[in-house]
C-alpha cells in the first residue's frame, strides 16, 4: 500500500518527503516532520496505535487505513481534539467499498422489516493478509447490527450463533480484496459485492482523504470526505 499510495500521491501533484518503515523507525520524530503537512499510516496492527498517537502528538493531521487496532480508536480520536489537529482512520479507503457501506446499511434497514431474509458476509484477501475476518467484513456486519434490530454480532461461519451474523474469511493467492453481503430466504437471495481489481482505489481514497483533512481540525469519517 505504502508504493500505491506514493504512486497516487505524485500523480496528483503531491511530494513525499519521508517514508518510515521496519528500517528507519526513529524517523518517526518531531526533528523529520517539521515540514510534513499529513501523515498517511499503513503499517501493521502491533504497530499503528503508537504510530497514530506519535503523529498526532506532534500535531499532524492523520490518516490511517490500518486494521485490527480499533479497541484503542477513541483513544486515537481523544488525542486528536486535545492537540487541535484532524485525524480519520477507515478500514477501507475505497471509494467503491465506502458506496458499498452505503448500500449495505440502507439494504439491512430494509430487511429489519422482512426477517424471513438472513444474513451472511464473505471476505476474501490475499494470502498474506493477517486479520480475519477483515475489517471491511467487520465494519458491514456492525452497519447490520446498528439497522437491524435482531442480530447483536459477528461470528465466524463455523461458530454461527442465534442473532449473529455468519462471517467466512478465505485467504488465498495475490487477491486485493472482496467483500459480499447476502440476504437469504426459502425463496431467493439478494447480494451486494465489491471486487478491488487492484490497490489503486484503496491508495486513491487516502490520499483523497489526506487532502481533505489537511486544513480541517476534528476526526473525521470517509463519509464527510466523499459528502455522503
Amino acid at each position: 500500500m505504502g508504493h500505491e499510495i506514493e504512486t497516487m500521491a505524485t500523480e496528483r501533484r503531491h511530494l513525499i518527503k519521508l517514508k518510515i518503515d521496519l528500517d528507519n523507525p526513529n524517523d518517526l520524530a518531531p526533528e523529520k516532520f517539521g515540514n510534513i503537512d499529513v501523515a498517511i499510516e499503513f503499517s501493521s496492527t502491533d504497530a499503528a496505535f503508537s504510530n497514530v498517537m506519535k503523529c498526532l502528538g506532534m500535531k499532524k493531521p492523520v490518516v490511517s487505513g490500518t486494521t485490527g487496532w480499533l479497541n484503542n480508536y477513541k483513544q486515537a480520536a481523544d488525542r486528536c481534539i486535545e492537540m487541535g489537529t484532524s485525524f480519520i482512520h477507515s478500514s477501507n479507503f475505497s471509494v467503491g467499498v465506502n458506496i458499498l457501506f452505503i448500500l449495505n446499511s440502507y439494504l439491512s434497514k430494509i430487511m429489519e422489516q422482512h426477517r424471513e431474509y438472513f444474513p451472511f458476509i464473505e471476505e476474501i484477501h490475499h494470502a498474506k493478509k493477517l486479520d480475519a475476518p477483515s475489517g471491511t467484513a467487520i465494519a458491514l456486519a456492525e452497519s447490520i447490527v446498528s439497522q437491524h434490530e435482531k442480530y447483536k454480532g459477528w461470528c465466524f461461519e463455523g461458530d454461527a450463533a442465534q442473532n449473529c451474523i455468519p462471517v467466512r474469511s478465505v485467504r488465498e493467492g495475490t487477491i486485493p480484496g472482496t467483500h459480499s453481503v447476502e440476504w437469504e430466504s426459502d425463496i431467493d437471495k439478494i447480494s451486494i459485492k465489491h471486487i478491488a481489481k487492484n490497490r489503486k482505489g484503496f491508495a486513491l481514497g487516502a490520499v483523497l482523504a489526506a487532502e481533505y483533512i489537511h486544513l480541517r481540525k476534528g476526526v473525521f469519517t470517509m463519509k464527510d470526505v466523499l459528502g455522503f
